[in-house]
């Protein structure tokens, strides 16, 4: 186990030195000199400063204009336009170094330096980068368990911060998970959601973990079996053997709107500081995230979140549980604070809906595809048209089966023509598991329109 109490108040809080009292005599002695020394170096000295301060704010600036802190989570950057589907993401890949060879790197030095084959350049332009998979070694809970997520509408006065902590704080759990092989174990929190022992969390809190152990508020501690998680999603649900558990109630995370006063409870930097409340508001409802080579659309706000926060909720001030915190921005280049993310409960209850009773998250409909943007200077030097360049096709799609190869180019999807995955993203997910859509696929200069069928993103690929 790691050692918490890693900070220092002294140095936080330094006391100031108390000056000495100056001396009448030397005092006076130092007023007479003077009124002795001339004006003009002081003058001279001050302009000299100035152009010192000039030029070295000018440095500042632009070091720190080139060494911009990358504002998500630490575990992958985000590219710039990239392209995602289905799970991967696409990320710029590095820049040749000087000196290549162009005859060595497959390039013609007459189209500044690019492939002659734009499946070549597409190949160094865009690096993959595979979805995190889920690999949790604990025991598993039977299902189906017959129970169901409701949300409720918020009903009654506000509360105050501290009458919600004292409603609230019961319902909040901690998580130990410990790694096979390895000493001590992570912290991280969880919610109650059924009286009898069902427990939300995040993924990746118990990702990698062969076992975990839940400790109520009165400190109780119980071993946990693992009913499903997704990696996708990041919601997992563990499960207890207790009864009469006092239940979180979960509220509508659609009726929220910026501005909305919220509060966390959970156990940042693990066990020293376990039940701690921490408050703010919404402060963007719907902001879309990359998290290790997918997407998230989660709740934000300036509530204070830390390690150890991980999988707790976020409460509205009825009471009620309206996002499991699962997120805050961090850089190494710059301090960051006041930005913390939370996993909406109209998501949240979806997908513990299907793991209560599959085990897993069933439903989720996928294409099969990986796509990436054409930067401009692409799609001139090659005549390629406008759309998204496929750069992976996965072996358990329709796509796939239908002849969909990479190196096409995907120009439109049911007669819209598309250029970002948004694009393509956002009619896809209107459809369900099993619905078709037409794509409109240029391939070796042709162009045809291709009919798939959407399956669920486990059959094509896996958990």
């Amino acid at each position: 186990m790691s050692d918490n109490n890693w900070y220092s108040s002294e140095s936080w809080y330094a006391p100031l030195k108390r000056a000495e009292a100056p001396d009448p005599a030397r005092r006076e002695g130092k007023q007479e000199n003077k009124k002795k020394k001339k004006v003009w170096p002081r003058v001279f000295g001050g302009i000299m400063l100035l152009l010192v301060l000039i030029v070295g704010s000018s440095y500042a600036l632009r070091e720190s204009a080139q060494n911009l802190p990358v504002l998500f989570p630490k575990a992958s950057d985000k590219p710039a336009d990239n392209g995602r589907d289905d799970g991967f993401f696409y990320s710029r890949g590095d820049e040749a170094e000087d000196g290549d060879d162009d005859a060595d790197s497959g390039t013609d030095s007459d189209n500044d330096g690019m492939p002659d084959d734009w499946r070549d350049f597409f190949k160094n332009y865009y690096t993959t980068t595979e979805t995190e998979t889920v690999n949790i070694d604990m025991p598993r809970a039977t299902v189906p368990i017959d129970a169901a997520l409701q949300l409720s509408e918020a009903d009654g006065e506000e509360l105050s911060l501290s009458e919600l902590y004292e409603r609230c704080m019961r319902s909040v759990v901690g998580i130990q998970a410990y790694t096979r092989g390895r000493l001590g174990y992570s912290w991280g929190s969880g919610v109650i959601a059924t009286a009898d022992g069902l427990i939300i969390t995040n993924t990746h809190v118990v990702n990698g973990c062969s076992k975990a152990t839940v400790i109520l508020y009165d400190d109780r501690e119980f071993e946990a079996t693992l009913v499903g998680a997704d990696a996708l999603s990041d919601i997992a649900v563990l499960k207890i053997e207790a009864e009469e558990l006092p239940a979180a109630v979960f509220g509508d995370s659609a009726a929220l709107a910026v501005g909305d006063r919220v509060a966390a409870i959970g156990n940042p930097l693990g066990e020293s500081f376990r039940m701690t409340l921490t408050d703010g508001i919404i402060s963007a409802i719907a902001r879309d995230m990359s998290y290790r080579g997918h997407d998230l659309t989660l709740l934000q706000t300036n509530a204070a979140l830390n390690e150890g926060n991980s999988g707790g909720p976020l409460f509205n001030l009825y009471g009620q549980v309206v996002g499991i915190t699962n997120m805050k921005m961090m850089s190494t280049a710059s301090s960051i604070e006041g930005i913390g993310f939370a996993i909406p409960t109209s998501n949240v209850r979806t997908v513990f809906n299907s793991i209560v009773k599959n085990g897993e998250y069933r439903g989720r409909a996928s294409i099969g595809i990986t796509v990436g943007a054409i930067p401009e200077n692409a799609q001139s030097e090659y005549e390629l048209p406008a759309g998204l360049m496929i750069m992976g096709v996965s072996k358990g799609s329709d796509a796939k089966e239908k002849g969909i190869a990479e190196g096409d180019v995907l120009t439109a999807v049911n007669g819209t023509p598309v250029t970002t995955t948004a694009e393509v993203v956002a009619i896809k997910d209107k459809l369900a598991v099993g619905d078709t859509m037409t794509l409109t696929i240029w391939h070796e200069g042709e162009t045809r329109d291709v009919e798939i069928e959407l399956r669920d993103t486990l059959d094509i690929y896996g958990g």
